[in-house]
């Protein structure tokens, strides 16, 4: 491969290679492969670089080994707001969260903030309570969820220094490289990270590229183009909630929870979804929305299909509009999206994580868990999927990202290693509006953004149908990919190359 002025502009032999480009840079990949760099359509980079360079409850095994980490942080770090993510009491033997007095307990008299793995609660400290007082939503004794924890979340943020904020985006930009990719899109807002933080973050100079979202909805075209305008944003959507998450018990569903008498929170009802969708349509902005339960979906397919009545179908397909996350949808919601071309931003880390008949998506909603992230039936309806990490909530790690959606742990809901890769390369470039039909590839044209990889001997996988639709016969050309069993060593990048500028090099 050739590559000048960003772009591959040769393929093929090595020997007619070397002679039509005698004076070029040669770089030998020496038994490793070279494949299209990744793009993460879902992280929240602020965030995810104060878990790495911060308090990382992920690794707690227990209640107490969590208040134990507190402790530790604590007593290591004695100013400023303490922030700590990524715990998960459905791990622990003791199965609830810390309380309010064993928080204070943990770090005394000052701000903490440490929020659940999915990022859609947290327990905080009495010190940080008394800069939003009166939240709604707060239970003594209990996490915070819905506005109550957004507030406390801003609030907690706004209390970091900007060097603490600039080394985390160092952070999460630098792991990103070093796993092979070359873009991501930031998906903030006014109830994830605020304003300031999204203002720095554009400021901010890394070569990972970054496309920013912004969640707010609006109600008019004028309002969405001077909002885009306004903030420097790419579109109006990522996060913008219709509901939260399983795991806080927070994902506005149609039945109640198994195991907790609620069905969730709403916060964008079919209404105000079909306003923003017509604003966003009208000025040409795109649009998306975080959505997980089935009644959330619900309302979210009723705003599309409202917005295609009146614009025409054609219209709404055209601005490339978003779904994040989608996990509990039904064949008619499926078949909904794919009608009106709207784009899937999914992550099957979470079931990774969180599926199987022991995890937590069946002890909150039973027999239905089996029926989550079903990407397959997605694919196959037609809807452009996208795949991503929502980091910090699962890790920047596309590799581990791609195999957990071929070994998804409900088979029927499985991608193939090629559709896989696909949606984490070609499919996440579509997802921020690049529709140049080469993006994500390595072909004359294509902008030369690119991973070298130490893996196993490649394969060509076979798809589950019984009709194939390419050979596996190695003569065919068509590419192999790392070896993507659950128990396969995942590839480790060697260079990260975005636009013919190398990003990272091991």
């Amino acid at each position: 491969m050739a590559v000048a002025d960003g772009t591959v502009v040769w393929l093929g032999a090595e020997q007619p290679g070397r002679a039509l480009h005698p004076d070029a840079e040669i770089v030998d990949l020496d038994g490793a492969f070279v494949a299209p760099a990744f793009v993460d359509p879902h992280v929240h980079i602020t965030a995810t670089g104060l878990e790495l360079t911060g308090l990382d409850l992920s690794k707690a095994r227990s209640l107490e080994h969590c208040l134990e980490l507190v402790r530790t942080f604590a007593a290591a770090h004695p100013a400023g707001v303490l922030l700590g993510s990524g715990w998960d009491e459905t791990t622990w033997p003791e199965r609830r969260a810390p309380t309010l007095a064993e928080i204070d307990a943990a770090v005394g008299p000052r701000p903490a903030y440490l929020s659940r793995v999915d990022a859609h609660s947290a327990v905080v400290s009495t010190a940080l309570l008394d800069v939003v007082p009166g939240s709604t939503g707060f239970t003594p004794g209990a996490p915070l969820r819905a506005e109550a924890h957004h507030a406390v979340r801003v609030a907690a943020l706004a209390g970091s220094s900007r060097a603490q904020r600039d080394s985390a985006r160092r952070a999460t930009l630098d792991r990103a490289a070093a796993h092979g990719i070359a873009a991501v899109h930031e998906c903030s807002g006014p109830q994830i990270a605020g304003r300031a933080d999204l203002a720095e973050l554009l400021e901010f100079e890394h070569g990972v590229e970054v496309r920013a979202y912004w969640g707010e909805a609006v109600r008019s075209a004028d309002e969405a183009s001077a909002l885009v305008g306004e903030l420097g944003v790419h579109g109006l959507g990522g996060d913008l909630f219709v509901d939260g998450s399983l795991g806080s018990h927070t994902a506005w569903l149609r039945a109640p929870y198994t195991d907790e008498n609620t069905s969730g929170v709403g916060y964008l009802d079919a209404d105000a979804i079909t306003a923003h969708l017509r604003a966003c349509t009208l000025a040409g902005v795109q649009a998306g929305f975080h959505v997980i339960g089935d009644a959330a979906m619900d309302a979210v397919v009723a705003g599309f299909e409202r917005v295609a009545a009146e614009l025409g179908g054609p219209s709404v397909a055209a601005r490339g509009h978003r779904v994040e996350h989608a996990e509990m949808l039904d064949p008619d919601q499926i078949a909904a999206l794919a009608r009106l071309g709207v784009i899937a931003s999914v992550q099957p880390g979470f079931d990774a994580a969180w599926g199987g008949p022991d995890g937590m998506y069946a002890a909150r909603l039973g027999e239905r868990a089996v029926a989550l992230n079903p990407f397959a039936a997605m694919a196959a309806a037609g809807i452009s999927l996208a795949i991503g990490s929502d980091a910090p909530v699962t890790p920047l790690d596309p590799w581990a990202a791609v195999r957990a959606a071929v070994n998804h742990r409900t088979a029927s809901n499985a991608l193939s290693p090629r559709a896989a890769f696909a949606a984490a390369t070609r499919g996440a470039w579509r997802a921020g509006g690049v529709r140049d039909g080469v993006a994500g590839t390595l072909v004359p044209g294509a902008p030369a953004s690119y991973a070298i990889w130490e893996a196993e001997d490649l394969m060509v996988a076979a798809a589950a149908d019984s009709v194939q639709r390419w050979s596996t016969d190695p003569r065919s050309r068509v590419p192999g990919l790392p070896p993507l069993r659950s128990d396969s060593p995942l590839p480790r990048c060697l260079r990260t190359v975005h636009r013919g500028e190398t990003i990272y090099k091991a």
